[in-house]
Order: C-alpha cells, then sequence, then structure tokens
C-alpha cells in the first residue's frame, strides 16, 4: 500500500498541473478539464491537511510564519480559480461551481485579513459578495473611475514584472523566497476583488435562465410540434414533395432535378446586392434637398456678408438725396462739437 502524499508533495503536483493548464489549446478538451479536477483534488487533501495540522494561528502575524508555509496561504485561491475553469453543462451545475468558488475567494479574503495582506476596499468587495450589495468599490464618477482603474493596473504589472524578476532568479534565499510569495499573495488579492465582481455578473445572468422543469417542458413542447409537423405531411425538402401536388416532386432521391423550377425572391434579392456599396445611397439631390428644406421653412435667408452692404442711393430722388445730405452734415457737426479723446479725463496733463 503506497504512502499519502505529503503536503509538500501536493502543492507541487498540483502547481504543475496549474501550469499546464495553459499549454492546452482549449479549456474545453477533456485533457484540460481532467487537468483542472486533479488539481481541484490534490488541493482538497492539502486544504485538509492544512486544517488538521493546524498550520496557521490567528494569534500570529505574518512575521510569524515561516516561508515554508505560505504557500499553503494561496491554496483556497488556487481552488476557487479551478472551480471558475471547469466545463459544465447545465446552468444548476454552473451555479454550483460559482456559488464554490465565491465561498474559496470569501475565505482566502477572511485568511489573509487576519495577516494584514487585505486593504479596506477589498475586504468590502469580499463581504459584499454574494450579498446583492455592489462589489466594486470604484468611484460612481467615469472620471475617477478611469483614473482609479488605472492605478489598479499599473499597480498590477508592478506586482507581475517583480514576482517576475525574482522568479528568474537562479537561486534565491529565505529573504528573497519569502518577498515572492508575499507578492504573489498581493496578487491573488488583487485578483480575487476582480473575480468576485465577474462571479457576482453571471450568477446575476444565472437567475434568468429557467429552471430545469421549464427547460423539460420547452424540450416535450418543441418534440411535439415537430411530431405535428411531420404528421401534417409538410416538409421543406425538394424530394418530398407529394405527387398528388400538381407537378410532383422537383429532385429525386440523389438530387437530380426531375423539372425545371426557378428559385424566387432570396436568390434574386442575393443576386441584386451582390455589388452594392455597403453604405444607404442618397434618394435625392442636393439641390432637391435644400429646395425641399427651405419649403419646410428649414432655411433663414439674408444676413451674411452682404447684409451690412448699403443699397445704392437713387440721385434722381431729390427727397432722399436731401435727407442724406442733412444727415452727413449734423454728424459733421456733432464731430466738430465732440473732438477725438476729448471723453477721456485720465490722461489730461
Amino acid at each position: 500500500m503506497s504512502e499519502a502524499p505529503t503536503l509538500r508533495q501536493l502543492l507541487k503536483s498540483s502547481s504543475s498541473l496549474i501550469s499546464s493548464l495553459s499549454t492546452h489549446p482549449s479549456s474545453n478538451t477533456p485533457e484540460y478539464q481532467s487537468s483542472v479536477r486533479d488539481a481541484i483534488s490534490q488541493l482538497t487533501t492539502a486544504l485538509d491537511l492544512v486544517a488538521r495540522a493546524s498550520v496557521f494561528s490567528l494569534n500570529e502575524s505574518l512575521d510569524d510564519v515561516s516561508t515554508g508555509d505560505l504557500p499553503c496561504l494561496k491554496i483556497t485561491f488556487s481552488l476557487a480559480d479551478l472551480y471558475t475553469k471547469l466545463s459544465i453543462s447545465t446552468p444548476f451545475e454552473r451555479k454550483a461551481a460559482l456559488l464554490r468558488a465565491l465561498q474559496y475567494y470569501k475565505d482566502f479574503i477572511t485568511l489573509l485579513d487576519a495577516y494584514d495582506l487585505v486593504s479596506a476596499t477589498d475586504r468590502a468587495a469580499a463581504s459584499n459578495a454574494g450579498t446583492g450589495r455592489p462589489v466594486s468599490q470604484l468611484p460612481t464618477d467615469p472620471g475617477q473611475r478611469r483614473l482609479a482603474k488605472i492605478a489598479q493596473f499599473k499597480q498590477e504589472k508592478e506586482l507581475k514584472g517583480k514576482i517576475q524578476q525574482l522568479e528568474q532568479g537562479a537561486r534565491l534565499d529565505e529573504e528573497e523566497a519569502r518577498e515572492l510569495h508575499i507578492a504573489s499573495l498581493r496578487l491573488a488579492v488583487m485578483q480575487t476583488t476582480q473575480q468576485l465582481e465577474m462571479i457576482t455578473m453571471e450568477l446575476e445572468m444565472l437567475k434568468q435562465a429557467p429552471p430545469p422543469e421549464e427547460r423539460e417542458r420547452l424540450r416535450e413542447e418543441q418534440d411535439e410540434r415537430a411530431r405535428q409537423t411531420k404528421d401534417d405531411g409538410y416538409n421543406e425538402r425538394l424530394d418530398k414533395i407529394p405527387n398528388d401536388i400538381k407537378g410532383g416532386a422537383l429532385l429525386n432521391k440523389d438530387g437530380k432535378p426531375l423539372r425545371p423550377f426557378t428559385l424566387l425572391d432570396k436568390r434574386q434579392q442575393l443576386k441584386d446586392g451582390v455589388f452594392r456599396p455597403g453604405h444607404s445611397l442618397p434618394t435625392m439631390t442636393i439641390d432637391e434637398y435644400l429646395e425641399e428644406e427651405r419649403r419646410r421653412g428649414g432655411i433663414i435667408e439674408g444676413g451674411g456678408e452682404k447684409s451690412g452692404e448699403k443699397p445704392e442711393m437713387d440721385l434722381d430722388d431729390e427727397e432722399a438725396v436731401d435727407k442724406e445730405m442733412y444727415k452727413q452734415r449734423e454728424w459733421d457737426e456733432f464731430k466738430e462739437a465732440n473732438p477725438k479723446g476729448a471723453g477721456n479725463t485720465l490722461n489730461r496733463g
């Protein structure tokens, strides 16, 4: 009888399985789903070993946790992430998997909160998840929300760069290994907040899905409709037209035409649209459009540069000429009585 794997062996094996998931071409392949389920089984066993051994205590700080035990803090996060990757056919099973992932994410935040690795925003997001309250703690103002997302993205990018730099080290001492694990935990906290928001949105959509009894009823109605259609003798196949209809069937069982026929409407419609431009063509010229707008009163005439031009005076109209002459004479007298700058009393000596 083989010995049960140790906690370190389970963590190493599950980590290898999780890393191999990125090499699969699709998440729906049997190999991918098999790796996901194997990793879930191993991490569940590892989580049980951690609980039985009492590896963590709420009375200790992060400095009291040994470097070798730090990866155990991330078990619940990895389990939650794996449950979201499960490929499930029915909405009921998908909802159950998401609820399990939601609980693991909340357990992860609760555990790290005891070691002061969780901010108040992340704590509030985990507390609101699954309660109907908003998970996102970002500002509601679009401008401030965008700035907050940019800052969050930069912080996540900085953590990923730091983790990548530490992982590229040939051999890490204890201090560097500890720094790597803590940076990985902080990144996992940020990703947890984002995943909680996505899970909440998907759960809301799954609430709109019909229950299994309703889906079964709809399926039976469709089957009944199909049977009635078959009994009525109606069929869209051209080789199944009854012989009592004028002309009989159009095609034989091999698909060869038995008599001439014409495909109408749809084929001609597609043919006419082959060389047609993708945009809508105009229905009137520019002149016709302007004339229609003028008729509806949409064009205001007048104004512009010509509105400032004075009409030419008719020199034969003596009354108009005398009126313009008196007007110019009054203007000249006004300018003589009020020279330019006469009202400026501030600059006088």
